[in-house]
């Protein structure tokens, strides 16, 4: 097979990741922090486009990586209305969606704005990879007990559809004939459905939804939440951030470092091992909800994300599960390599792009059932 160059680019709220690789090799990768104090000089994310292009230019050509040549820029994508999975070639309805931040303000639009430019001026293609949009929810997961609060699509799909893609060619099948359930556990923890090559459900991340994580808070009686933001005491925004930054862990223990919880669990700290296990719980009683939206028939259940590199926890959570289906662990994060997997599926043809419309794949269950 031919050897392609590729070069996924991942923007973050406060660094900028970049990697290279030759097919599926990775030739090098650097994750550059950024002085929060310069990211404030910008009144709007796009505007920080010039300075992270030149801290990309920069780190290349430290290393002096040529831009040319390369035959593919993958950015991490972000701010699009709803979307299928896969991988999409960058057209101008995507890079307009992405610089106003059509759905969502976020650094991660910056990807699919880097990617096209350098493509444009060094030659190569420009694409993006299971973004942060996309959206294969079942019509009857999206309904909640509230008319006008529809239950929305939020979670990992790019590290999520990758590990689901690895496990599927381990065993010599294809994502798309498998029931999964994944579990992406990092600073946030999402339980997702996949249903023959889609996240047909999945616990909502961003919102306040599944399981307590590090960072956040996962699913909290609404009538204890109403009274908390009736009571004088909090601001609208230190209530987002209570439930989105600084609940779960950080809420209960001070901290979000695993590693730092385990260090207290050693050192015989009760409550503490009372809180990270309940955590524990939470999760495998998640994968357990989302098993019966597969009514059962589960081939694996996947474990990720940062912390799936404690033992104690997998240990726990496969304790709970393993009654269900196998379980099978890919510890850490592969977005980097997600992306580059995704632009190197379209240039072997083992995938065809997708072309992004900006018409979301859902806008309301009155549509839906019209067109049914």
């Amino acid at each position: 097979m031919k050897t392609y160059r590729l070069l996924a680019i991942n923007p973050g709220s406060t660094s900028t990741k970049i990697a290279l690789f030759e097919n599926e090799k990775e030739i090098f990768s650097v994750n550059v922090s950024h002085d929060t104090a310069k990211l404030k000089e910008f009144r709007e994310i796009s505007d920080q486009f010039p300075y992270r292009k030149e801290t990309i230019l920069n780190e290349l050509g430290k290393r002096n990586i040529a831009m040319e040549g390369i035959d593919a820029f993958i950015g991490r994508g972000g701010g699009l209305v709803g979307l299928e999975g896969g991988t999409y070639t960058i057209n101008e309805t995507l890079l307009h969606h992405a610089r106003i931040g059509f759905t969502v303000k976020h650094p991660a639009t910056l990807g699919s704005q880097l990617a096209h430019d350098f493509a444009t001026t060094y030659g190569g293609k420009a694409f993006i990879v299971n973004p942060p949009d996309v959206d294969e929810f079942a019509l009857i997961a999206r309904v909640s007990g509230l008319s006008d609060v529809p239950r929305e699509s939020r979670g990992h799909p790019l590290n999520q559809k990758e590990v689901a893609i690895r496990y599927a060619m381990e065993i010599g099948r294809r994502y798309e004939d498998l029931n999964l359930v994944i579990s992406h556990m990092g600073g946030g923890v999402s339980v997702t459905a996949h249903r023959k090559g889609c996240m047909v459900d999945s616990t909502d991340v961003i919102n306040g939804d599944g399981p307590m994580a590090p960072t956040r808070a996962g699913a909290i009686p609404a009538t204890a939440i109403i009274k908390m933001c009736y009571s004088g005491n909090y601001t609208e925004r230190q209530m987002y951030d209570r439930i989105t930054k600084t609940g779960g862990l950080v809420d209960h223990l001070g901290t979000a470092e695993v590693r730092e919880v385990l260090e207290r669990i050693k050192n015989e700290d009760q409550y503490t091992k009372l809180i990270y296990d309940a955590m524990i719980y939470q999760i495998g009683k998640n994968i357990g909800a989302y098993a019966t939206v597969l009514k059962g028939a589960v081939d694996a259940i996947l474990l990720t994300g940062g912390i799936a590199h404690d033992t104690y926890l997998v240990e726990k959570i496969t304790e709970i599960v393993k009654y269900i289906a196998p379980v099978k662990v890919y510890a850490g994060e592969f977005e980097m390599e997600a992306l580059a997997a995704g632009a190197l599926r379209v240039l072997t043809d083992q995938e065809q792009p997708k072309t992004y419309t900006g018409v979301p794949v859902w806008s309301g269950f009155k549509t839906i059932l019209e067109k049914e």
